[in-house]
C-alpha cells in the first residue's frame, strides 16, 4: 500500500485515538456520531470525549445537533456539564445525566436560583442530589442593588441548602465585578452551613462575614478562597485564638484599602497552623512600618508549619514619618533572602506628598488585578494581568506606554490617576498597540492622557469599547468631535461615561457611530 493512499480509517484505534485527542470533544463528537460508520461511532463515544462536555461559545446550528441527537447518545457518560445558564431547559430535557456531579453555570443570577433550585422544579428535583460539586458564573446585571441579607437568605443559603451532598461550591464574578456579598451579620448560623461542604469559592460583605463563615458551621472546610469587600468595617467578632482552623488552603482578596490589617487579618492566620497554600492580595495603608519579608516570616510564616506554596501581592501605602527609615528596592528584597518559597519581585516609590508605596509580590505573578502600579514598576511580564490600575504624581510619559504595552500583553480595562500633564508630548512617537483593550479610565487623569490614549498616531486601540472620561477634555481633545486623528479609536466606543448626565450632541453621536442615543 503506497504511503499515499494511507485512509484515517486505516490506523489503529490507539492511533486513532491518539489524534482525536488533539481535537474539541465538541468538534469530535458533532463530526463523528452518526457518519454511518460504527467504528468512528464507538470511538466518539470513549469517555475521553464524553465525561465532560462544555456547550459554551458553539453556534446554533453545532448546539442544536446535541441537544437533538448527540445528548441523547452519550448522556450516560457525562459526569460534567458546562453550559450557559439559558440553555438549562433544553440541555435537561433533552435526557437525564445519571453519572452527573460536576455542574457549571455560565451568566449565573437570582432568577436561575428561584427557577430551578427547588423541588417543585424537575430539573431541580432530578440534580439536587446528584451535584456534588457546583461553579456559579455570576452576571446579575440588575443595577439595583440587592438588601444583602435578603439575597444572603434567598440566594446563597438555598443553593447550599437545596444541593444535599455538595461538596465544592465555586461563586465567582470577576476581578472588577463585584456581585452581591455575602452578609451574615444577625443571621443564624444555621442560615449557610453545611457538614460536608470541604471547598468554597464566595465573596463576602465584610471581614465579619469571612469569619462567620469560619465560626464552626462549615465544619469540613478546608479549601478556602474569599473576596471581602471591606475588611474595615466595624469588628463584630472577637477572635479566638484557641479555635485552630482545619484549613490547608486559604486565599484572600480584597481590592479596597485596609487599616485594621494587624488587628484583623493577622490574627485570623495565626489561628491556620495547618495551611498547605496560602494566597493574599491586599492593599495596607498606615500600618507602623512596612509590610517586607522580615514581617511575613516573622507574623505569618512561623504560624504555618505546613506551608507549602505561599503567593501574594501586598502593598504597603504609609504616611512618612519619623519612624520610618528610607529604604530602597534592594533593602527591601534582602530581606527576603530567608524565605524560600518563591522568587520575589518589589518596588518602593516615595512621592513628594510625605508618603511611600511599597509593593512586593511573588514571580511569575498570577493574578488578574493588579493596583496602583506607578513608574517605578520593575522589568517584569504580568502575563496574566486583565484590570490595572496606574497612579503617580510624575508624569506618564509616552515611553511608560511603550512599556505598558509590553508588560501586560493581555490587559483590557485600564485605569489612569495621575493629574500632571505629559512633558514631551511634542515629540514624534512610535506607535503603541493595546491590543486587548476595551475599557480606559482617565476620568481622574489629566487631559494630556486622553489625547495620548486617543490620537491614533500615538496609540492603537482596536477594541476600545468603554471610555470613562471628563466630557469638556473629550470635547477638547477631539476638537468638538470633528478631529479625524482621534476618531479611528472612538469608532467602536459603545459606552461613554462622563460626569455629565445628559448629552444632547448630534456631533457626538456622529464620531460615536456605535453610541446608544
Amino acid at each position: 500500500m503506497n504511503q499515499s493512499d494511507i485512509h484515517l480509517l486505516d490506523l489503529p484505534d490507539e492511533l486513532l485515538l491518539a489524534i482525536l485527542k488533539k481535537l474539541s470533544n465538541i468538534d469530535v463528537l458533532y463530526s463523528l456520531l452518526d457518519v454511518d460508520n460504527n467504528r468512528l461511532d464507538i470511538i466518539a463515544q470513549d469517555k475521553i470525549f464524553t465525561n465532560t462536555i462544555n456547550l459554551t461559545s458553539i453556534d446554533e446550528v453545532i448546539l442544536n445537533r446535541f441537544c437533538k441527537y448527540i445528548l441523547s447518545r452519550i448522556h450516560h457518560n457525562i459526569q460534567y456539564l458546562i453550559l450557559e445558564s439559558s440553555l438549562i431547559n433544553r440541555v435537561f430535557h433533552a435526557r437525564t445525566y445519571p453519572k452527573l456531579t460536576h455542574l457549571k453555570l455560565i451568566q449565573f443570577d437570582q432568577d436561575i436560583v428561584l427557577q430551578f433550585f427547588n423541588d417543585k422544579s424537575s430539573i431541580g428535583q432530578t440534580i439536587k442530589q446528584q451535584i456534588t460539586d457546583l461553579t456559579l458564573i455570576y452576571n446579575d446585571t440588575n443595577d439595583i442593588i440587592p438588601i444583602l441579607k435578603d439575597y444572603t437568605i434567598n440566594v446563597y443559603a438555598r443553593i447550599i441548602t437545596f444541593f444535599e451532598n455538595l461538596k465544592h461550591l465555586n461563586i465567582e464574578g470577576s476581578s472588577i465585578t463585584a456581585y452581591p456579598g455575602v452578609l451574615l451579620y444577625d443571621l443564624p448560623s444555621t442560615i449557610f452551613s453545611s457538614s460536608i461542604l470541604t471547598k468554597l469559592y464566595i465573596n463576602v460583605a465584610t471581614f465579619n462575614d469571612c469569619l462567620y463563615l469560619l465560626d464552626g458551621r462549615l465544619s469540613q472546610l478546608n479549601s478556602f478562597t474569599v473576596r471581602v469587600y471591606d475588611v474595615d468595617a466595624p469588628s463584630l467578632i472577637v477572635h479566638n485564638k484557641n479555635n485552630r482552623l482545619k484549613l490547608k488552603y486559604f486565599s484572600l482578596t480584597c481590592h479596597s484599602h485596609i487599616y485594621t490589617y494587624d488587628n484583623r487579618i493577622i490574627p485570623l492566620l495565626h489561628r491556620m497552623p495547618n495551611l498547605e497554600q496560602l494566597l493574599l492580595c491586599l492593599t495596607v495603608r498606615n500600618r507602623n512600618g512596612l509590610i517586607d519579608g522580615t514581617h511575613l516570616k516573622n507574623e505569618i510564616l512561623i504560624y504555618m508549619p505546613f506551608l507549602k506554596i505561599f503567593t501574594f501581592d501586598i502593598r504597603t501605602w504609609n504616611i512618612i514619618n519619623g519612624s520610618l527609615l528610607t529604604l530602597s528596592n534592594d533593602d527591601i528584597q534582602q530581606t527576603f533572602s530567608n524565605i524560600r518559597y518563591r522568587q520575589i519581585g518589589c518596588t518602593v516609590r516615595y512621592f513628594l506628598t510625605n508618603s511611600v508605596l511599597c509593593h512586593i509580590f511573588t514571580l511569575p505573578f498570577t493574578f488578574d488585578y493588579l493596583q496602583c502600579l506607578t513608574n517605578h514598576f520593575p522589568n517584569v511580564s504580568f502575563n496574566h494581568v486583565l484590570y490595572l490600575s496606574i497612579c503617580d504624581i510624575s508624569p506618564f510619559e509616552h515611553e511608560f506606554f511603550i512599556r505598558l504595552s509590553h508588560s501586560f500583553p493581555l490587559l483590557k480595562r485600564l485605569t489612569v490617576t495621575n493629574s500632571t500633564a505629559q512633558q514631551n508630548n511634542n515629540q514624534s512617537y512610535s506607535l503603541i498597540q493595546f491590543k486587548n483593550l476595551n475599557y480606559l479610565n482617565v476620568m481622574t487623569a489629566d487631559i494630556s492622557y486622553l489625547e495620548q490614549f486617543l490620537l491614533n498616531t500615538r496609540t492603537s486601540l482596536p477594541y476600545l469599547t468603554e471610555l470613562r472620561i471628563n466630557y469638556e477634555y473629550l470635547k477638547t481633545v477631539t476638537d468638538d468631535f470633528t478631529r479625524e486623528a482621534t476618531r479611528l479609536n472612538c469608532s467602536k466606543i459603545k459606552r461613554l461615561i462622563t460626569e455629565v448626565t445628559l448629552i444632547h450632541s448630534n456631533d457626538l453621536f456622529s464620531y460615536f457611530p456605535l453610541l446608544s442615543n
